[in-house]
């Protein structure tokens, strides 16, 4: 086993980290406080080329591997989690799709200016009153004179609504299949495209500098070719997308646990009580000590679940076992960071405050801790449930 990284990804996790606290940093507090995602910072992040990483340059992406993506995340989330999952979302729920099932011509107009970041692509799969039953897809799209007519909403969209937002690449009801089932496909939805509504923005507990929002379809029409994949596929292609997404959230847990571990440990060495570093006490040192094997273990899951993509072989269980572990213990790490802060990680002005508030959705979205410890289950023989 070889569990080093080369030497092009260190130089990369290095300019990353470097880009991070240079630039995001500064600004992580306010644009926490404005709740806005600063699009001058995406555009940076796409002259870097982190929107393109795992693509082929020949759509100008960077041909890198799916490891060095989850580096570039990790590292975003050490520092803030609204621009991590901004590029997670950006590049794997936006742009895979395409890339994954699209046809040549949707590559070039649509996947090219993604690796460029000069537009964002979202990915509207949940529906208000579905959540993990993706399968009960209520939004529908009808074939009508070479167009397809969508009707129906999607709900919690990262991406979906800033300037520089291109498309949404949705799923929607096209029919029905053999047993009766839903036939599930997945469409392309342009921006501007007359019937297609952005909602306002939420008001979340935390990822306050990213973009989400509430879509809804009223007889929007879309040509025809703006199927993405096969009809009647889109929920299988959407589900391959979770596989990898999950792989980039665990990434994304353990660069939120790995900022939690940093400044509590910066903090231990600089806060005194009873004529000595607080860092000096067992309960203390204890704390940081688990925090660190916790960070250990979920970045080894995480690398792991990424090489297997990598390497072609299969994942999925894998990449459910990484993104259960790592946000679980990002929640675990920034509850602890914000006892050994005392007072002070109760307020706002210290990172440790934003992880906090940031950690709790890494168990609910691309696929809540009950879901992954469903498929670890079927994975591992277990019957189906009835209940």
């Amino acid at each position: 086993m070889d569990f080093d990284l080369t030497e092009e990804q260190q130089e990369f996790r290095k300019a990353v980290r470097e880009f991070s606290e240079e630039v995001i940093a500064p600004r992580a507090e306010q644009m926490d406080r404005d709740e806005e995602l600063p699009l001058d910072i995406v555009k940076q992040m796409g002259q870097m080329g982190l929107f393109g990483l795992p693509f082929p340059e020949e759509y100008g992406g960077q041909g890198a591997d799916f490891l060095t993506f989850c580096i570039a995340v990790e590292e975003l989330a050490r520092i803030d989690s609204s621009m991590a999952i901004t590029l997670e979302a950006g590049v794997g729920l936006g742009a895979n799709p395409i890339y994954a099932d699209g046809t040549e011509e949707q590559k070039r107009r649509w996947l090219a200016p993604m690796c460029r970041g000069e537009i964002l692509g979202a990915f509207g799969l949940t529906e208000p009153g579905g959540g993990s039953d993706a399968g009960s897809t209520k939004t529908t799209a009808r074939l009508d004179g070479g167009e397809w007519v969508i009707n129906g909403s999607k709900a919690f969209i990262t991406n979906s609504g800033t300037d520089i937002t291109g498309l949404v690449t949705i799923t929607a009801v096209t029919g029905e299949g053999d047993g009766g089932h839903k036939e599930i496909s997945a469409i392309i939805v342009p921006t501007g495209t007359a019937g297609f509504d952005v909602g306002k923005s939420y008001r979340k507990v935390g990822w306050h500098g990213s973009d989400t929002h509430e879509l809804s379809f009223n007889d929007c029409r879309v040509p025809e070719a703006n199927l993405l994949g096969e009809k009647g596929k889109g929920f299988a292609q959407f589900l391959r997308t979770l596989d990898d997404g999950r792989v980039a959230v665990a990434a994304l847990g353990t660069g939120l646990a790995q900022g939690c571990l940093e400044e509590s440990l910066k903090y231990a060495g600089q806060r005194h009580a009873f004529n000595r570093p607080i860092g000096a006490f067992q309960a203390i040192q204890f704390k940081i000590a688990d925090m660190r094997v916790a960070v250990e273990t979920a970045r080894l899951a995480t690398y792991q679940a990424a090489w297997l993509k990598d390497q072609g072989r299969p994942y999925k269980a894998q990449a459910a076992l990484a993104k259960l572990y790592a946000s679980e213990i990002a929640v675990t790490c920034a509850r602890e960071a914000v006892q050994i802060h005392g007072g002070y990680g109760f307020m706002e002005e210290f990172p440790v405050a934003r992880h906090y508030r940031d950690s709790k959705v890494l168990e609910i979205g691309e696929g809540t801790s009950e879901i992954m410890r469903w498929i670890i289950a079927r994975d591992l023989g277990l019957p189906e449930s009835n209940a």
